[in-house]
């Protein structure tokens, strides 16, 4: 049997680092909060069901596609689809949840409860690279979370209440801040071809897919791709 591998510390000086590791990012989420408000009062929400999804939704992607098919009177069929593609486009959570559970293992539960309701893809970026440059305090991926929930939430009142002002938030390139946010992030965790292979058949196919079928079937099967690819590459190593 062989001894169990000890826990990981939960500081504050740890939730203050994963704070100032955020900041950088905090230009592109408040762009894209924005961007958010602005979509959602144009689809005629209310500003305390913007403020609410933005709040205790906190899944920016799957909050804008979600806007994209929002019904203005809803039915069971249409609450189903939107159901099924923002979990297919918060599935990636799983994977991530994996990557930091060995990590967090030991963590008391309110902390770890705190920590993954926070977590998404900009915090799990900062807590990896902080913990592949030899950090292991599992609150800088609280801190983190903390720093992007508060800036998230705040950013899209101001969104809200200037929708009025922007009709097309395309046109500003506003869609584009969050595929290049990611590249600017994904870049330090380049390890090879091989592993960019997976990503590599999922956006191929997806927009394939795109381009040939209406609607977002795209994401899902781009998604089951790449896991396939995955898949595949792992059992032949």
């Amino acid at each position: 049997m062989t001894a169990s591998s000890p826990r990981a510390p939960f500081t504050l000086a740890g939730a203050v680092t994963g704070a100032r590791l955020a900041l950088p990012l905090l230009p592109g989420i408040i762009v894209f909060a924005t961007a958010f408000g602005a979509a959602a009062s144009q689809k005629g929400l209310d500003v305390w069901q913007t403020m609410a999804l933005s709040a205790f939704v906190f899944a920016g992607a799957a909050q804008m596609v979600a806007l994209e098919i929002w019904r203005d009177s809803w039915t069971v069929a249409s609450a189903v689809g939107v159901t099924m593609l923002t979990m297919t486009i918060n599935a990636r959570m799983i994977l991530m949840g994996a990557a930091i559970q060995p990590w967090m293992a030991g963590t008391p539960k309110t902390a770890s409860a705190v920590t993954l309701f926070l977590l998404t893809d900009a915090s799990w970026l900062v807590g990896m690279r902080h913990r592949a440059g030899g950090g292991n305090d599992v609150a800088v991926l609280t801190g983190s979370g903390v720093t992007l929930w508060v800036t998230w939430v705040a950013a899209t009142l101001p969104g809200y209440l200037a929708g009025a002002f922007v009709e097309n938030p395309e046109a500003f390139g506003l869609d584009l801040v969050m595929p290049v946010f990611f590249a600017a992030m994904l870049a330090p965790l380049w390890r090879g071809v091989g592993p960019a292979v997976p990503w590599a058949v999922a956006g191929i196919v997806a927009l394939a897919v795109q381009q040939l079928f209406e609607g977002y079937i795209f994401i899902i099967v781009g998604a089951l791709a790449g896991a396939a690819t995955g898949a595949l590459r792992r059992d032949r190593s």
